[in-house]
């Protein structure tokens, strides 16, 4: 586990998945999961190079089909760290041959984590070093506490989204993207939690207003929360958990029935040959 620190935040990544597994304050209360094993026991995975689920756990690319588990392997993945100060680390995925067998393609993934006063800002880019385009989705995955140290019981958290939320959610069946046509829980911007709503799997916003958002009890420490390059938004638990996971993603998992080329699914990115593209997500304790 690697340590980066300022004197407001401390932050431990751990180089399996490049995974942000701990976030503390300056009075070292926990801002994270306790990835309790009765739940689950991810803190912060990154989804490359697919968000979610395949239709048959298969994705076709180029009339051949190639198996990924849900939401890729960088989660599974060592990385190697590249650049270290004391309030910054970044660690780099390259391709090899296992990647190449089921990610016909050469590239790069790096993962920055940089502390700036009560802020943490993970920065992922993706780095085509192939000849060929390359299909590629992204998403952060990280689980806050639920409830946040001092902030009440479970039933006074909510989310505060930017703007008004009232568009409707798409459906979860199977694993797989269904009809937007799940009623909002959202009450104009907020979103009161509860475990009854997690019931279907999670909330998801294929096209959400907001691009950031605020998650907190009605007292102790507020988590600011943005990703203003992300199209699509979930948020999800297992009722009972003491997490909560704001996941803003590039892309998302197959919708029900999907089965033409990965070219076409909704939110993949074609990256050029020497081209890269970068996501961020910052978290500031207000």
């Amino acid at each position: 586990m690697l340590e980066i620190a300022n004197g407001i935040l401390t932050a431990r990544i751990n180089p399996l998945g490049a995974e942000l597994s701990s976030l503390t304050d300056a009075d070292g209360r926990e801002l994270m999961t306790d990835a309790d094993p009765a739940y689950w026991t991810g803190r912060a995975p990154l989804l490359f190079p697919i968000v979610g689920a395949l239709n048959g756990g298969v994705y076709r690319l180029d009339g051949r089909e190639y198996a990924l588990p849900q939401h890729g392997f960088a989660r599974r993945s060592p990385f190697t760290l590249t650049d270290r100060a004391a309030d910054r680390a970044v660690f780099r995925l390259e391709d090899d041959a296992e990647t190449r067998r089921v990610y016909p393609f050469a590239f790069a993934l790096d993962a920055a984590f940089t502390l700036d006063g009560a802020t943490l800002t993970m920065e992922v880019t993706i780095a085509n070093r192939d000849s060929r385009d390359m299909p590629a989705s992204f998403g952060f995955h990280p689980a806050f506490a639920w409830p946040l140290p001092d902030g009440g019981a479970k039933e006074d958290h909510r989310i505060i989204f930017a703007q008004d939320e009232p568009a409707s959610l798409n459906r979860i069946e199977g694993g797989l993207i269904g009809a937007a046509n799940r009623d909002t829980p959202v009450e104009g911007d907020t979103l009161w939690l509860r475990d009854d709503l997690f019931g279907q799997d999670a909330l998801v916003w294929q096209a959400p207003q907001s691009r950031a958002l605020r998650y907190g009890g009605k007292t102790g420490p507020q988590l600011d929360i943005a990703f203003p390059e992300m199209p699509t938004l979930a948020i999800w638990t297992k009722p009972g958990a003491r997490f909560v996971c704001v996941e803003p993603w590039q892309g998302h998992a197959d919708p029900v029935g999907y089965a033409s080329e990965i070219w076409d699914k909704p939110g993949m990115v074609r990256l050029r040959p020497g081209e890269h593209r970068s996501f961020a997500m910052t978290v500031t304790l207000a």
